[in-house]
């Protein structure tokens, strides 16, 4: 169910937020819902381009029951958009979250509000965004009694005259009558850059949960962005901050809590101690207590979702992929699940069978790895997988325990596969391998075992099988991140015996890239691959283009003012193959362009650059 259909998003920089809201036809209060996903798809305006900042959208029920309903202001999505200057036209990206718990308030007329964030120009970038809510009906597995807002705002931090303990102060909630547990669903971001510790964006604090006088969870509100799997993005991208990245649909954090020992209980969320000179940070910070009846059933297992194989953008860092299938499972029994039998491969293929052993507790999900390789022939493929005997017996629900999903098949490749690593100044942080399916090791490049500047052409000799390369960082900058001009810029791509390239990756990569192939069988043709570089892209001067291609084509280089697009410089170079090209921006006036490449006639790169003073 759509209620928010390719619209365009832009900012209001007079206010810092827009909303856009849109009525949803949910199912009546006496259908049973098994779950709901909202998924969010975003994509370039047809007559704008991506907008550029990493702002904080909400998506919230506004108003359920009609026009006239009161409003609900329950937040069941938060998203942070990534930075999309260097997005093509065609770009696209989806994630989705689960929000079966608000499957009380997801009824009937819902009113459903997109609130945009932020200050910049709106008059030619934006997002085009699609909310697809998917509703499964069915039994659920835990029925809902009351919902409620425990922490719902935007709180002060680090500032010593209006403490956020003030703010978060303990709530106290009743056992309502029916129930068998409550759950706490939270979403918390960090934002904000003050003194001394960069809070509430790059700062890491802890969190503290109680729970009726007691710790319950102690957390630190920090997230890893290296390995967004929205990548390369325009701006700091790779930046960790304070419990998001940019480009991330946040997934909440669930807390299950027993309520029978008493009528009366007492929820608490406390932030590490913090005192800024210069307090300007901010915890944002939507917390809600769901009361469920207990589990309708003992045992019962449901597939989430299948990580690899998979198309899904949320796994594009693991996929393709053909070694040990990794699927998400999730226990919608009131029993601990120890056991499961599992029959997964292929649509086409002899299926496969495992049995698999574990904990998995009520509500909690687990990351399952199914042993062997992925069967598959060329092109787009159906994986399917179907969980059985929880515990050795009859699942009480069969309806979900079945899924299949898309997936593409791993290339094929000649037994000969060249390595072409470029290294940059900082090679002490970079290393790589090739595992084939067992595991094993069959070329490495161990960290510490490069030098800078210095170019490995590594030839091998693969027998059949199926295999996985993969390019490390420990400092989560990848080959190349444009704020970090001391580390240069290298380059990794996969060649044929002839020479051809079988793989570019891009060197703004932040923790690490993989790619998956097969050796055996029919070898694709070589296809018109190219590969683009452009560095530094902050400058006072020069910057250098350097492109390389499987076969000639012709190539257009643009220099293109931002704001403005206006056209400054243009090179054509026909029939181009490789060529390493230095523009010299100092006649400029200093601000920020775009270099924008077009490849017979089509655009297929862009990259801004920032001429300083």
């Amino acid at each position: 169910m759509i209620t928010h259909k390719r619209v365009t998003v832009v900012t209001d920089p007079a206010k810092g937020s827009k909303l856009y809201k849109a009525w949803g036809k949910f199912p009546s209060a006496n259908i049973p819902v098994r779950q709901i996903k909202l998924k969010v798809k975003f994509g370039c305006p047809d007559s704008m381009r991506c907008a550029d900042w990493d702002y904080d959208d909400h998506i919230t029920i506004r108003r359920k029951g009609g026009k006239r309903g009161a409003s609900q202001d329950y937040e069941i999505g938060r998203m942070l958009t990534p930075y999309g200057g260097a997005f093509g036209k065609d770009w696209t990206f989806e994630w989705e979250v689960d929000v079966t718990d608000f499957s009380m308030l997801l009824r009937d007329s819902v009113e459903i509000e997109y609130n945009h964030t932020g200050y910049e120009p709106n008059k030619d970038r934006g997002w085009s965004i699609t909310l697809d809510f998917e509703i499964v009906k069915g039994k659920p597995a835990w029925e809902p009694v009351a919902i409620q807002k425990i922490y719902d705002g935007s709180f002060s931090y680090g500032d010593s005259s209006n403490s956020i303990e003030k703010a978060l102060k303990p709530v106290v909630f009743d056992t309502q009558k029916q129930a068998g547990f409550a759950r706490l669903r939270v979403v918390q971001t960090g934002h904000g850059m003050d003194t001394p510790d960069g809070c509430g964006e790059f700062c890491s604090k802890y969190r503290e949960l109680w729970y009726d006088g007691k710790m319950i969870d102690k957390r630190s509100i920090w997230k890893t962005c290296g390995d967004n799997p929205l990548y390369p993005q325009a701006g700091t991208w790779i930046y960790n901050r304070a419990n998001w990245c940019p480009g991330t649909l946040m997934q909440p954090d669930i807390y299950d809590l027993n309520i029978e020992s008493r009528k009366q209980h007492t929820i608490d969320i406390n932030m590490q101690n913090y005192i800024s000179s210069k307090p300007s940070a901010t915890e944002v910070i939507s917390a809600y207590l769901i009361q469920y009846k207990k589990a309708a059933v003992k045992n019962d297992i449901a597939m989430e979702d299948v990580i690899t194989p998979s198309l899904k953008d949320a796994y594009r860092r693991e996929n393709p992929s053909s070694i040990k299938p990794q699927i998400l499972v999730k226990n919608m029994g009131s029993a601990a699940i120890k056991k499961l039998h599992i029959r997964y491969g292929t649509k086409g293929f002899p299926q496969k069978v495992t049995d698999w052993k574990g904990i998995i507790k009520p509500a909690a999900t687990a990351v399952i790895k199914l042993p062997g390789t992925v069967d598959a022939k060329t092109g787009i493929n159906a994986f399917e997988v179907e969980l059985m005997l929880p515990n050795g017996k009859q699942d009480a629900y069969l309806a979900d325990n079945k899924i299949i999903g898309a997936f593409e098949a791993v290339p094929k490749q000649d037994s000969v596969l060249v390595v072409y690593l470029l290294t940059n100044n900082q090679p002490a942080q970079n290393s790589y391998a090739i595992v084939n399916e067992k595991g094993e090791t069959v070329k490495e490049r161990a960290l510490g075992s490069l030098t800078a500047n210095t170019v490995y052409r590594d030839t091998l000799h693969l027998p059949k099988g199926q295999y996985q390369f993969m390019l490390r960082d420990t400092a989560g900058n990848g080959l190349e991140f444009w704020a970090n001009p001391k580390g240069g810029r290298g380059k990794v791509r996969l060649l044929n015996k002839n020479g051809a390239m079988i793989k570019d990756f891009d060197s703004d990569f932040g923790n690490s890239v993989q790619y998956a192939f097969e050796v055996g069988g029919p070898v694709a043709p070589v296809t018109a691959q190219t590969s683009f570089g452009l560095y530094p892209t902050r400058t006072n001067d020069k910057t250098t283009f350097d492109y390389y291609a499987n076969f000639p084509e012709d190539v257009k280089v643009q220099i293109i003012t931002d704001p403005g697009d206006k056209m400054v410089e243009e090179h054509d170079y026909p029939q181009l193959k490789e060529g390493l090209f230095t523009y010299d921006l100092s006649r400029f006036p200093k601000g920020r362009f775009y270099l924008k490449v077009l490849v017979n006639g089509t655009e297929k790169f862009k990259k801004r650059i920032r001429l300083k003073e």
